[in-house]
């Protein structure tokens, strides 16, 4: 009382559906290659925001009026 998945498709059409499975393949390594492309981009992008950020904030605050000294910009108070 089991029934079994066919894979290929029986018929006349069976070169047809080949080309299709082919396109649907793929379809699906476009897909999944954006996905990766999507992690490693995020990946990259968090670790220059965490080494990116504090060195961006000493930059605009050298560049800025009135212009402070490094132990200035450093300094907490």
């Amino acid at each position: 009382m089991s029934s079994k998945i066919m894979l290929k498709p029986k018929g006349k059409n069976t070169k047809k559906a080949a080309v299709a499975d082919e396109e649907d393949g793929a379809v699906a390594m476009v897909g999944k290659f954006v996905k990766e492309w999507g992690t490693w981009t995020a990946k990259k992008a968090k670790v220059i925001t965490h080494y990116g950020f504090i060195p961006l904030v000493i930059i605009i605050g050298m560049n800025s009026e009135p212009k402070p000294s490094l132990s200035q910009i450093l300094s907490p108070v």
